[in-house]
């Protein structure tokens, strides 16, 4: 079986060199899904790019997405009639929604899709990250059908420097790769 092109999805704002998103990149060779405007991101040009950057893929994908990301793939996945070309969906850090600054902010995103994914899917997150609470991370891993892990209070997964290459999230890809 043809291993699937993985698929970089960073959330709001974008990942720079040391988030382990862009190290993964750097190390594996990784496709990053770049957006037109990082800073004022709009859902449906995010969608559109992900949709593009699916078809382009010449088999399955597996996505990896952070922060906003992961509502980019449960958004995309709520409309495209690609979804059966994603294998799998990593999904790291989903912000939480109804945290003031980020309603404010990123007003295009509201509802959250909270459909069942229609691939195989991880969410990750951890008690102490500002963006991400860990109860609402957890109801998406729900609504979304996927695995739930529960980094505990590790820090943030959402770019933090000392994660570094993050082998425990690189673990988990493996596994998806797999499958």
């Amino acid at each position: 079986m043809k291993v699937p092109r993985v698929l970089v999805l960073p959330g709001w704002q974008g990942s720079g060199s040391t988030h382990w998103q862009m190290r993964w990149v750097a190390a594996h060779g990784y496709a990053v899904v770049e957006q037109h405007d990082w800073l004022r991101p709009l859902r449906g040009d995010w969608l559109m790019r992900l949709e593009e950057a699916v078809l382009e893929a010449p088999g399955e994908v597996v996505l990896v997405a952070n922060g906003l990301g992961c509502h980019q793939v449960a958004a995309w996945a709520s409309h495209s009639r690609h979804g059966a070309k994603v294998r799998a969906a990593l999904l790291v850090a989903p912000v939480d929604m109804q945290t003031p600054v980020l309603s404010q902010a990123l007003p295009s995103w509201s509802p959250v899709p909270r459909q069942r994914l229609p691939f195989k899917a991880v969410v990750v997150g951890s008690g102490n990250d500002p963006y991400c609470s860990l109860d609402e991370a957890q109801t998406l891993a729900l609504n979304w059908g996927a695995q739930w892990v529960n980094l505990g209070t590790s820090g943030p997964v959402n770019g933090e420097p000392k994660l570094g290459d993050w082998p425990q999230g690189l673990a988990l890809l493996t596994e998806l790769l797999k499958d």
